[in-house]
């Protein structure tokens, strides 16, 4: 009995060539839609799915070949003899062989695509197509990655002499239907990650607020990433490590940066550059960051980005080096002759001037990556980490605290400067991990303090590392005072106000120090733990 083939694919790339080895071996081809156009214009000989079925495409070819004809073809298992008598019942012919791949939700996704584009490219018969005949694989060859159409024929060929349940041609039909459910999971996986976030995502009718835990929070996650690169080592040479994309790409996270020069990105330069870009949306104006250990060593903003990091760079020229320097405006020669001078690891900008990145490239290991610069808006609702045996979920920390939200708590006010850097250090704090203080006057930080277990001992660090610089600065405190140590300590460093949450069963006593020395301080409401 002739073998019969279905081919309906969305990418065409070397379709003719594939049915034509086909039908070269004997199959007859049956097609629908675009496809069997498209190999009707190539000179093949096709029939019509719909008038194997008897029954026309309808609703604009959302339905094609969901019918009994074409997935009793496909489903009947050759050595049970009441599946081939129910298909002769019914005079329906075996489908030996299944090519489909999916229209592009990926792509459409990808460019930016509206809802109602982005519902007609989620594939309906072409998954139902590829579930049956790899469900099927003991009786039916599915192929759906074009890459494999020359290897496909080649085993197709080898197969017609053999034994039809040879273990060698059960193994590669095996290995394609595994390659199927891969590729089906995978389609689905980002459709599903799609609903999720739109859900989730705040607009100006809805906001994550409004959200039930169970809107927000699904039952169940399946995490599916694409590898990008196996990494040299991990956090330590003894580990092994690689770097994976979650989800569909977009234009805010490090997978999306263009690594320019240099070597591989190691384990840690990934975690570090990362920390540092969530820093860096934190600000419109020209800032740099530079970042070590996933901390911040100094940051500034400034009226241009050379401007940003001759003030980044003097707040902890000791820090920096080894570390990475993010800026969110193009790296002119300016800065790049600078930076130059400095071993880093890597520089991170939206872009680089010719001529500061030929400067920069005279290093053979310093890393140059490009990326966009979104906004923090733009940024993915939920943040996941994983623990052993598990993963949690959590909304990512978008809060920026503005100067209305603030509650003066004592006599003293700050000056309309001072609210500025009380705003920008309060954002600053924010990706230090707790416990953390930092110290920031006129658009730069003065003096950080991370990582500490207690509150007073991170003030300590962060005062004093600004030294005399903190005379006039502000202090900000990404949890509340449990005791008045801190504020003391800050009155004698000369701090002029502090921002911190508030809350402290014991607020009073460190109102009281402010109120005895003069400093203002104002509580957000909201903290900022980072752990």
């Amino acid at each position: 009995m002739q073998k019969t083939a279905l081919l309906s694919v969305y990418d065409k790339t070397q379709l003719t060539s594939f049915a034509q080895g086909l039908t070269d071996l004997g199959y007859r081809l049956i097609s629908s839609g675009g496809t069997c156009r498209h190999l009707q214009e190539a000179g093949l000989e096709v029939t019509e799915v719909s008038s194997l079925t008897q029954f026309p495409e309808m609703l604009g070819g959302r339905v094609k070949t969901l019918h009994p004809v074409v997935h009793g073809g496909i489903l009947a298992r050759r050595d049970h003899p009441d599946d081939l008598a129910s298909l002769e019942a019914q005079g329906i012919q075996t489908i030996d062989l299944v090519c489909v791949n999916l229209y592009p939700f990926a792509q459409v996704l990808a460019k930016g695509g509206d809802e109602g584009e982005l519902i007609e490219n989620i594939d309906i018969g072409g998954p139902t197509l590829l579930r049956a005949a790899a469900k099927n694989f003991r009786d039916v060859w599915v192929v759906t990655d074009p890459g494999d159409y020359e290897r496909v024929l080649d085993q197709v060929k080898e197969a017609q002499g053999k034994e039809p349940y040879a273990p060698e041609i059960l193994a590669q039909r095996r290995l394609l239907a595994a390659k199927v459910f891969e590729s089906t999971f995978h389609y689905d996986q980002l459709i599903s990650s799609y609903f999720q976030k739109a859900t989730a995502q705040t607009n100006d009718n809805l906001t994550t607020a409004d959200l039930s835990d169970d809107q927000l929070f699904p039952d169940r996650i399946d995490i599916e990433g694409q590898r990008l690169q196996v990494l040299r080592y991990g956090e330590n040479p003894h580990q092994r490590a690689a770097f994976y994309r979650f989800g569909q790409l977009s234009d805010s996270g490090l997978p999306a940066a263009q690594q320019l020069h240099g070597k591989d990105l190691s384990y840690n330069n990934i975690q570090d550059a990362n920390a540092a870009l969530e820093l860096l949306y934190e600000f419109d104006q020209p800032c740099v960051v530079a970042l070590k250990h996933m901390n911040p060593c100094g940051l500034a903003v400034g009226k241009d980005i050379y401007q940003a990091w001759q003030a980044a760079y003097q707040a902890d020229p000791v820090s920096i080096f080894g570390g990475i320097v993010a800026a969110n405006r193009e790296i002119d020669l300016q800065t790049a002759q600078e930076l130059h001078e400095i071993f880093l690891e890597i520089v991170l900008a939206p872009s680089f001037s010719q001529e500061a990145f030929d400067l920069l490239a005279k290093k053979k290991n310093i890393r140059l990556l490009t990326l966009p610069m979104a906004t923090k808006q733009s940024l993915d609702r939920l943040k996941l980490v994983s623990v052993m045996d598990g993963v949690l979920m959590q909304e990512r920390d978008l809060y920026k605290v503005q100067r209305e939200d603030c509650k003066l708590m004592t006599q003293a006010a700050p000056t309309d400067d001072q609210w500025t850097d009380l705003i920008n250090g309060f954002s600053v704090v924010k990706h230090c991990k707790s416990n953390a203080i930092v110290v920031f006057k006129d658009g730069v930080t003065l003096g950080i303090g991370v990582g500490q277990s207690n509150r007073v001992g991170a003030a300590k660090l962060a005062l004093e590392q600004a030294g005399d610089r903190a005379k006039g600065a502000i202090l900000a405190s990404d949890a509340f005072f449990p005791m008045p140590d801190t504020v003391e300590m800050a009155a004698q460093f000369g701090i002029s106000a502090i921002i911190q949450p508030g809350g402290s069963i014991r607020d009073e006593d460190s109102i009281q120090v402010c109120n005895t020395k003069g400093i203002a301080m104002v509580a957000t409401g909201i903290r900022h733990f980072k752990h």
